[in-house]
């Protein structure tokens, strides 16, 4: 398994310097306000989605909004073995999103503690681009999406890139 994924810890907090830091990631500034946004901005992300990550395949599928969420399940396979699961939802909550994701061992036990998700708040939505705080979903075509996030791996925080084609079923 490849090392990184041992000590893959999203991050949920930066100040406003982090920023300028990376070319893909937007954090919230001290006092700011998620703006308002709704699941239509996000809805192009429903689908299967399969990509290259971590020496493996990564797959996302979304469904469609219902009762305003998306749901989402993501795996990481390398050498035919899942390493991986994350369950995710984004969520209108109060007149803005919020993206939350719980991880798995293979066998299903969790990473975080029982009652605890990684949640990445609203930042900005663009045309194609929508950032949470330390995660930006971005739309290239129909066909293929950017996922960016913050990771930190023995104290050092990157961002790391994961190019997603739409799996078309038959």
């Amino acid at each position: 398994m490849n090392k990184a994924i041992a000590y893959i810890l999203l991050l949920l907090c930066f100040n406003t310097s982090a920023n300028d830091k990376f070319d893909n990631l937007l954090f919230l500034e001290n006092n700011q306000q998620s703006p308002k946004a709704d699941l239509s901005v996000v809805s192009w992300l429903e689908g299967h989605w399969r990509g290259e990550a971590f020496g493996g395949i990564i797959e996302e599928v979304w469904a469609p909004a219902l009762g305003k969420s998306m749901m989402g399940a993501f795996k990481l396979v390398v050498n035919n073995e899942v390493q991986f699961y994350e369950i995710e939802t984004i969520s209108e909550e109060e007149d803005t999103l919020v993206f939350r994701l719980k991880h798995f061992h293979k066998n299903l036990k969790g990473w975080e503690e029982k009652d605890i998700t990684v949640d990445f708040v609203l930042v900005k939505v663009t045309k194609n681009k929508v950032y949470f705080n330390g995660l930006t979903l971005e739309k290239i075509s129909n066909n293929e999406i950017n996922l960016y996030v913050a990771i930190e791996d023995n104290g050092n925080t990157t961002e790391e890139k994961f190019t997603y084609k739409r799996v078309k079923l038959n």
